[in-house]
């Protein structure tokens, strides 16, 4: 969405809200029309650091063009070689990509699959087939909608409405959306042309680029569970077509391939020679194949297991497209052969673990890496590569804040580091100079010492623990139980941590911090000792604590490990009142501190949920609400549930939330009883009723899941999995909302206290939006008209205005612009009183004309429509960082006022010298008299001597004060400048040269006033003797 601050107006308008036709509203529930509120706005700050993305492609012929699709965050483009990048999908659709192809015949169209290959524990599923015919302007949905994971997508290289998609499917369940799909009418209908069984689906697909009548494609039986993943069995198969994918040749009994269970296989083709094919295998016996005589028989060609490692993960090939002999495969490095698959060197891009890889079909020097940390571009082959620090598709498990000011946002982020990071600063953008990592590792949930928010607790998988100071830069492992459990199964812990494992510390004690595996544990001495304090609060399922992986490979990383505490709180509101909820759906609370527990898990609910997050209940005594997924287990309903009595009953609430958006994290506003703010798989929910009804609360956030929520000092923050941390900075909104306001024909509510900061909020492609410094004002206009009157006004509390705003404004009492619209509208007052007055033209160096910063203090805001208003009060906050007092303050604010007087008084002076001096010009090429000549050339030398030491009337560009010596008022204007940085009374020497300059100034100011009080009236006097048209000053 579009700002505009000072003078103009922000507003957004919202699509009106539909309820599930299936859905009813309950009598008791609550809601607003969108409009009242839907100029609120979300912030994304990044950080800019490249989440996973394992779909890229690039455009033969357009050298700087390339496109990656992300798995959570959307598709991206960069028109300038990677330098930067850009979402062309939001606003359409979003989420995780599987597949990005553009066609070779009009790179115009383009389809986009949703889903990703890179089954992770934390994937996220897509929403089916995407086109665009106009280079991603525009999209349409164009089916397979319930695809779930597309991985390849082939478009034929001479009709772009025939293309073949590589659907793998639910990977939760059996289903029969699997295999080979074509369309032959650019996706309005689909037929699927190869189909191994309802557990695997295709998984790599290549045309013969040589005659796209021949393809080949590879499929996979993979499944997920919660504590299981399984890579391989029947239907892991390479095929062969030959007549467009009509019909299909299964390959892997053909003579070399390897005997036994096959897992994932990736496939390629030669374009300098159709017979070779590569195919990586995983199997007991795999490796990397090669194919002489377009797939009839084999041979193996290498087996190192650096190329075929956590297989499920990687196995990906491509064939060089201008040396038969050179072949890539993809894996935690990337590895180039050149003696045709024999033997490989291993390199990286910047980031690492490689997922995919487009080459130029002209140029193989030219390609485009797809790895855990986004996409990375190289024109040499590989030397060089661009950066992934300009992208923002992070993907993040978990948000906490802490008390610093501004307070900072702390989360994990996938694939890399954990991460510190500024919620706003004073300058334009929130950049990599403004975050760091902390504690933990990538799973990590994290924990902040109350007392000292430069030492910070994060976790890891392993169950891995560190505190780490950032003032001496000390980090100490302390794990509950310090066994690496890496390669074995749950079965053999002592203690079950999860992947993603809740740490968190007491909201009364800050010297207690709670961690949890299948127990919970807590310490008072910062890890050195720990204390388990309840039993097993699992299931503890035996069939369920195995290893992880086969039936070839074993994947033992702890994000398998199951019956584990997932999601765990200490009351804000009740010492010693502990809630915990465990990934095989129990829930358990104790009352005193854990001594004792009771197993209080909502008896509607699904077996083998997973529960993913408490809230305690700010304004019940014993209540919470849960939010749970049983997403892992094929089910992708939504389930959230609220307890009025420390778990005795619960009611489930999901009254509103569309069907198929699975729940992750459920958030009660601590200022109004009953607010509460939900995030799903596919977007953001808010309700007004405690969860009797939900409304959409998207906005303008992108369409990403929301793996978690926090509140802090009234704004919401959001933790996505694919686009980074994402703000609303206020929510007075939300808090003052209610009936009687919703009937009004206009509303203004009352600004939050804002602090007096700067900081300007400017769009940028490689760096997270900022906060801008200002009274954040919002009002409602049930409707209007463009002859409408709509005015804003800032006022001192004596009544005094500051400043005006109108959608039709009064030029001469200095009122700005208004912009409205029908709804929610929000307008941000930047705290300044009145700039100095300036003229056309003006070149000032180093100079500003702003006016001060309104002081701490109380004003008043009012707005009037058509002469009816409505006065709300507000509070602009000292920064509680400055050590100036309140007298240093009024000091600076009382000089700057006097020096933009002063200064306005200067441009008025040279405006009126212009302004005179085109009339006497005149005068003189009329008047015959030399004596009017003579009279009107000596006031103009006159005039311009004085405006030449006022002005540099030389400048005409911005440097060319560093050829001219700036004049008075530009060193007015920089001692405004000057004295204007930051919060302090001015100095000495800045008062005593304002009396100086302003000495100077005022010598020909009175010199001037002689001149146009005593010498132009005298000439207008012989003028007017002359019958010549006299000079007229206002």
């Amino acid at each position: 969405m579009k700002k505009i601050y000072y003078s103009l107006l922000v507003f957004l308008l919202s699509i009106p809200f539909n309820m599930d036709a299936q859905r009813r509203k309950a009598d008791n529930t609550k809601s607003y029309d969108e409009k009242i509120y839907d100029a609120l706005e979300w912030r994304g700050i990044g950080p800019f650091r490249g989440g996973r993305s394992a779909a890229v492609t690039g455009v033969a012929n357009q050298p700087n063009l390339f496109y990656m699709g992300s798995t959570g965050g959307g598709v991206w483009r960069t028109k300038d070689g990677g330098n930067t990048w850009e979402s062309i999908s939001d606003g359409h659709f979003g989420g995780s990509i599987g597949a990005v192809a553009v066609a070779e015949s009009d790179p115009n169209v383009i389809y986009v699959g949703g889903g990703e290959k890179t089954l992770r524990g934390n994937m996220s599923y897509g929403y089916g087939m995407y086109k665009s015919v106009d280079a991603g302007k525009n999209w349409e949905h164009i089916g397979l909608d319930n695809s779930r994971h597309i991985s390849r997508i082939r478009i034929h290289p001479q009709n772009p409405d025939i293309l073949y998609v590589a659907v793998m499917g639910d990977t939760f369940k059996d289903s029969e959306e699997r295999g080979v799909y074509k369309s032959i009418d650019g996706g309005k209908t689909w037929q699927r042309k190869l189909f191994a069984n309802n557990r695997a689906g295709a998984v790599d697909l290549i045309l013969d680029p040589n005659n796209p009548r021949i393809m080949y494609a590879s499929t996979w039986n993979v499944r997920r569970s919660p504590s299981n993943f399984s890579s391989g069995g029947p239907g892991s198969d390479i095929w062969k077509s030959t007549d467009s994918g009509e019909s299909w040749e299964k390959l892997s009994e053909n003579k070399g391939l390897p005997k036994g269970i096959w897992g994932i296989s990736g496939i390629t083709v030669s374009p300098q020679n159709s017979n070779r094919v590569w195919a990586i295998i995983e199997n007991e016996n795999g490796g990397v194949f090669r194919s002489d005589d377009a797939g009839k028989t084999w041979q193996k060609t290498n087996d190192d297991r650096a190329l075929r490692q956590r297989a499920w993960y990687y196995t990906r090939i491509y064939a060089d497209t201008q040396d038969e002999d050179m072949v890539y495969v993809v894996n935690v490095s990337y590895h180039k052969s050149k003696d045709g698959g024999k033997t490989f060197t291993a390199s990286n891009a910047p980031h690492g673990d490689h997922h995919d890889m487009w080459i130029d079909p002209n140029d193989s020097q030219r390609m485009i890496m797809a790895d855990d940390g986004g996409a990375q571009v190289s024109f040499d082959g590989g030397e060089n590569w661009s950066t992934y620090m300009n992208q923002n598709t992070a993907q993040f498990y978990r948000v906490t804040t802490d008390n610093h000011f501004p307070f900072r946002i702390y989360g994990a982020q996938q694939d890399n580091s954990t991460v510190r990071i500024a919620h706003r600063t004073t300058g334009y953008v929130i950049g990599e100079q403004d975050w760091e990592s902390t504690a933990g590792g990538e799973s990590a949930h994290l924990a902040i010492d109350e007392e000292n928010n430069d030492v910070v607790y994060g976790g890891s998988y392993d169950g891995f623990l560190t505190r780490y100071n950032h003032n001496s830069e000390e980090i100490r492992a302390i794990n509950v139980w310090p066994d690496n459990p890496m390669g074995h199964g749950a079965e053999e812990m002592k203690y079950r941590f999860q992947w993603n494992f809740p740490i968190f510390t007491s909201p009364h004690d800050p010297n207690k911090l709670y961690t949890a595996s299948n127990h919970l544990h807590v310490t008072t001495n910062e890890g050195h000792k720990w204390e388990t304090i309840s039993p097993d609060l699992t299931r503890n399922d035996p069939s369920k604590l195995g290893p992880s992986g086969g039936p070839i490979t074993k994947d033992n990383t702890s994000v398998e490990y199951y019956c584990t505490i997932f999601a765990a709180i200490e009351s804000p509101y009740e010492e010693g009142l502990l809630w915990t909820g465990s990934d095989d759906g129990l829930v358990h609370v104790s009352k005193d501190g854990g001594e004792n527990w009771e197993n209080v898990t909502p008896k509607n609910m699904p077996e083998w949920i997973m529960i993913n997050s408490i809230e305690a209940d700010p304004f019940t005594k014993g209540g919470a609400y849960i939010a749970a997924t049983s997403y892992k287990n094929g089910d992708y309903q939504p389930y959230l549930y609220k307890t009025k009595d420390y778990g005795k009953s619960w009611t489930k609430i999901v009254n509103g939330i569309q069907n198929d958006h699975f729940t992750r994290v459920v958030r009660a506003d601590p200022e109004r009883k009953g607010l509460l703010y939900a995030g799903t798989e596919t977007k953001m929910y808010v309700s007004f009723d405690d969860g009797a009804s939900w409304n959409d609360f998207q906005l303008n956030l992108p369409i990403v899941p929301i793996t978690d929520l926090t509140i802090k000092d009234n704004h919401l923050i959001a933790a996505t999995q694919g686009r980074g941390f994402w703000l609303i900075d206020d929510l007075t909104v939300l808090h003052q909302l209610s009936d009687e306001i919703a009937q009004k024909d206009f509303y203004l509510f009352q600004p939050k206290k804002t602090y007096r900061i700067g900081g300007r909020s400017y769009e940028s492609k490689t760096a997270g939006e900022n906060m801008p410094s200002g009274v954040i004002t919002y009002f409602h206009l049930k409707d209007t008209a463009s002859a409408d009157t709509v005015k804003i006004q800032y006022k001192e509390k004596s009544g005094k205005v500051i400043a005006t705003y109108s959608t039709h404004p009064d030029k001469e009492a200095k009122e700005e612009k208004l912009t409205v619209e029908p709804g929610s509208n929000q307008f941000i007052w930047n705290m300044r009183y009145p700039d100095a007055e300036g003229f056309e033209g003006m070149i000032l160096w180093w100079s500003s004309t702003s006016g001060p910063t309104a002081l701490p203090g109380e004003y008043d805001v009012e707005l009037s429509v058509n002469g009816n208003s409505q006065k709300q009060e507000f509070e602009i906050i000292k920064d509680p960082r400055s050590s100036s007092t309140q007298e240093d303050l009024k000091a600076q604010f009382d000089f700057q006022n006097r020096v933009i007087s002063k200064l306005s008084e200067t441009n008025l002076a040279i405006k009126d010298i212009r302004k005179a001096r085109v009339q006497i010009e005149d005068v003189i090429q009329k008047a015959e008299a030399d004596t009017i000549k003579n009279m009107g050339k000596s006031i103009l030398d006159e005039m311009k001597e004085i405006e030449e030491a006022l002005y540099q009337t030389k400048n005409r560009s911005r440097q060319d004060p560093l050829n001219y010596p700036i004049r008075l008022n530009n060193k007015l204007g920089h001692l405004n400048s000057l004295v204007g940085m930051g919060d302090f009374r001015p100095t000495e020497s800045a008062i005593e040269f304002s009396k100086e300059v302003t000495a100077r100034i005022d010598k020909h100011l009175d010199a001037l006033n002689e001149i146009l009080d005593e010498k132009v009236t005298t000439f207008n006097e012989l003028v007017q003797e002359n019958q010549v048209k006299a000079v007229k000053l206002d």
